[in-house]
């Protein structure tokens, strides 16, 4: 069972998530041979003012 957890900076849509998963889904399908019913995928949508990088917030 893939487990699957995409970690952004900001917000995602909820059309923005749905493609998302639906093409990780298909790659876990087509490259690993997971069934898509075993797939499964957490976002972690991460405030812009608690992430840097290069030593500098990003907001």
């Amino acid at each position: 069972m893939p487990y699957i957890s995409i970690r952004v900076a900001g917000s995602l849509t909820k059309d923005q998530k749905q493609e998302i998963v639906k093409q990780v889904t298909q790659t876990m399908k087509d490259v690993a041979e997971k069934p898509e019913s075993a797939t499964y995928i957490v976002f972690d949508e991460v405030s812009r003012e608690n992430w840097a990088k290069g030593g500098q917030l990003l907001a």
